[in-house]
């Protein structure tokens, strides 16, 4: 019985060595990465400062309300590449080799070195679908209120917009690319126009505006009048619609689908598709976020096999430089694999599925032929 605990005691002792080695790698490497897209960012915003009002403290507060979102962005690579120098390290000092002599095997290792990133994973989660979006509405609600006083953007109720005596709700925006312009398309749209004594006198819905490249249109209108004489209806299939909206200043004031929570991408998702509209972008961006984790710990996995070879008579450089050689290749794996779900009308659950199954049983591959 005292062998028995005793055995189960080194067991968890080694775990911790190898959990606590990744541990510290991944945390120094998450720091640089997340503090280098941080500086980067903020020197950019750099060039903005004196522009419609825009200040330095502007500058500054849209780098830490956007930090949460890289941090959350850099945790894969950081994941990936602390994982290789934490083993690598092990490796280095001969401690890898001991506990292979002592019979533990590299599954085990690995296995050791990918729990400490799923107890990570888990809080990095939570910050991806709360502070992340929170910090990039701020951040897109900032810089809309510095191009436009007469714009605002609202978390539920949509874009709000000022124009002259007319008031714009559009409850939602997505970008649409023509001969490689962006374009903003407005869903779900009310425009309330409003007499000089301030009573309404017309009101319209149109299920969609577009900027055509000289003025926008409504589509599938449906209009009010109120005068003395009570109200009338029609209804139009397209009309022209004159307004001041910038369209330029709109299309850069969306927020990306991968930039939203979960929570938004799925009820953007069914209101795209309850008015019979496509929702591709927002289920491919739904979908990589909910295999997010997955496509971590995969990747993390099938990057200890190098800590087993060549990795032992390398340096710090030589593990850096295969780990963002991994980082690099596994990204255009899963943006080829999602583009061509994209073109070929796959689903973007198996699009987004398919690098981590590949990965996945590359790594069964490894680690049965060398148990």
């Amino acid at each position: 019985m005292t062998l028995s605990l005793a055995g189960m005691f080194n067991i968890k002792r080694v775990d911790r060595l190898v959990a606590m080695s990744v541990l510290g790698s991944l945390l120094m490497v998450w720091l640089v990465l997340t503090g280098f897209d941080a500086v980067t960012q903020f020197l950019r915003q750099l060039g903005s400062v004196g522009k419609h009002g825009y200040t330095l403290s502007n500058a500054v507060v849209y780098v830490l309300v956007t930090f949460p979102r890289r941090a959350y962005e850099m945790f894969g690579n950081a994941a990936l590449i602390g994982g290789l120098l934490g083993l690598g390290g092990l490796a280095g000092t001969g401690e890898l080799t001991a506990l292979r002599a002592a019979g533990m095997s590299r599954l085990r290792i690995a296995g050791s070195a990918v729990g400490v990133v799923a107890v990570l994973i888990v809080g990095v989660v939570i910050l991806g679908e709360t502070a992340a979006p929170w910090g990039d509405q701020q951040a897109q609600a900032m810089q809309l209120r510095m191009k436009s006083g007469d714009l605002g953007m609202g978390t539920n109720s949509g874009l709000w917009a000022r124009d002259g005596n007319t008031i714009i709700n559009a409850r939602g925006t997505s970008l649409k690319q023509h001969d490689g312009v962006s374009s903003v398309q407005l869903s779900d749209v009310r425009v309330f126009t409003f007499g000089n004594d301030g009573q309404l006198d017309r009101f319209e819905w149109a299920k969609t505006a577009e900027h055509d490249g000289n003025q926008w249109v409504l589509h599938d209108v449906r209009s009010t009048t109120l005068d003395a004489r009570g109200t009338h209806a029609s209804t139009i299939a397209s009309q022209p619609w004159q307004s001041n909206l910038n369209s330029q200043v709109l299309a850069q004031s969306v927020i990306q689908p991968q930039y939203l929570s979960m929570r938004d991408l799925s009820r953007n998702i069914r209101y795209l598709e309850s008015n019979g509209q496509s929702a591709g972008s927002y289920a491919v961006a739904f979908w990589g976020r909910a295999l997010y984790p997955l496509n971590v710990l995969v990747l993390v996995l099938c990057a200890m096999p190098f800590a087993f070879g060549a990795l032992r008579s390398g340096g710090l450089g030589k593990r850096m430089f295969i780990g963002m050689l991994l980082a690099i290749a596994w990204y255009f794996l899963q943006q080829a694999m999602v583009n061509f779900g994209t073109v070929y009308g796959l689903s973007p659950l198996l699009a987004n599925l398919l690098p981590a199954s590949i990965l996945a049983l590359a790594a069964w591959l490894y680690f049965r032929r060398i148990a």
